[in-house]
């Protein structure tokens, strides 16, 4: 019979196919920009001062309520 298995189909190792290159792309690509988006972010943003009255406290920015005198004054 003429039948052919896979089996009896070589197509050599699978590092020399397209298919494993092309799927494994998409999460090497995010991966990528997930570095790139954070190296960004750490580069040009990661000292900037707190000009709007907060207060930093360790890695948690708070920012105070305004008291009824205060509030009261800038009328």
């Amino acid at each position: 019979m003429a039948n052919a298995n896979h089996s009896d189909r070589d197509d050599g190792p699978w590092y020399k196919q397209p298919w494993p290159w092309i799927l494994m792309a998409g999460p090497f690509l995010a991966i990528v920009g997930c570095v790139i988006t954070i190296s960004l972010a750490f580069q040009h943003y990661g000292n900037e001062n707190i000009d709007d009255g907060g207060v930093k406290q360790g890695l948690v920015v708070t920012k105070p309520a305004k008291s009824e005198s205060t509030s009261s004054k800038e009328k």
